[in-house]
């Protein structure tokens, strides 16, 4: 999913498709819709983290520098950014988790969420860390794309301390009103698009409400690219109860969604990529995001919209190894 945390206001409008069809037909079959889980295939690299099990894999050394990946979504999963793996070629130790209720890993009813605020995603990731921390004298870089990096950017503000760099493509906005001016800008409601036809269509004959179906009809709600890229990036499954439950969430508690408010105490310099391609986010909102950090590297890359990991990887790689080697 190249959704950022706020673009999913768009599931307003589809709400009422995912939560309220008269079921006709449930396809509950394993895999038949999308991928299973960890809990459905113990072959997947897993790890416990905080009461859910998470899939996880990491490449390299682990006594390297530590760089966390912290996926888009929140809903989506790892795949499109896994090109960060071939840094483990160059010393890294290279860490990919799908979040809670994300991707391949465990699902939780809705239920489970109701009494959550944004702050589990936060300490699911410091629990990430944790986990694979070998030393505390380890260096530890945070890769985030799209809500990856507005979640990147909420532990560090919580934890100036703790992470020796970061790398940042085009979040959505680091406060409520950021991320709403992209929003309005990038996610107008597509009411007669191919993708919006296609899940009208779908939801007429899959229905249900098990984790399977709910995902595979966010799949196809989710398809649509308003941001600049000329293909789908790669992904295995969307999560649709904690997509549901964030925009929700957003929505209801805009206060909650400030991840400035104590940024100024990290000085390190912040490498801040946005995209030749994608026109809604664009130099200017990439400044006023990036302004919240003290110390800021901003640098376009071209020939590619928001997947910035996955289609301008190339031009991005050479950025990223000069980086780590000013930070480490």
């Amino acid at each position: 999913m190249k959704n950022t945390f706020f673009a999913l206001l768009y599931l307003v409008f589809i709400n009422s498709f995912l939560f309220s069809s008269c079921e006709t037909q449930e396809l509950t079959e394993l895999g038949l819709l999308v991928p299973p889980t960890v809990m459905e295939d113990t072959s997947l690299p897993t790890i416990e983290v905080n009461g859910t099990l998470l899939h996880s894999e990491a490449f390299g050394d682990p006594s390297d520098p530590m760089l966390v990946v912290v996926h888009n979504g929140p809903g989506g999963d790892y795949r499109s950014n896994l090109n960060y793996k071939h840094l483990a070629d160059d010393g890294m130790f290279v860490v990919f988790y799908d979040q809670r209720g994300s991707g391949l890993s465990q699902r939780h009813d809705l239920a489970f969420y109701e009494s959550k605020t944004v702050q589990f995603f936060i300490d699911d990731l410091a629990g990430v860390i944790e986990h694979y921390q070998t030393a505390e004298d380890q260096k530890i870089i945070l890769a985030g794309h799209s809500w990856g990096a507005m979640l990147a950017t909420a532990y560090i503000n919580q934890n100036p301390d703790k992470v020796d760099g970061v790398i940042l493509a085009e979040p959505g906005g680091f406060t409520w009103s950021q991320a709403q001016t992209y929003i309005r800008r990038t996610f107008a409601l597509q009411l007669f698009s191919e993708s919006t036809n296609d899940f009208v269509y779908t939801d007429q004959f899959i229905t249900g409400s098990d984790h399977a179906t709910l995902d595979y009809k966010l799949t196809l709600a989710t398809t649509f690219n308003n941001t600049g890229d000329t293909d789908q990036a790669p992904f295995w499954r969307p999560g649709a109860v904690l997509s549901s439950w964030a925009q929700n969430y957003a929505s209801e508690n805009p206060e909650d969604i400030d991840f400035t408010t104590n940024l100024s105490q990290y000085t390190t310099r912040v490498l801040f990529a946005y995209s030749e391609l994608n026109h809604h986010y664009g130099k200017e909102h990439a400044t006023i995001v990036s302004s919240a950090y003290p110390s800021v590297q901003l640098e376009q890359i071209p020939n590619c919209g928001h997947e910035i990991i996955h289609f301008g990887w190339t031009d991005m790689y050479p950025m990223v190894l000069d980086y780590l080697e000013m930070v480490l």
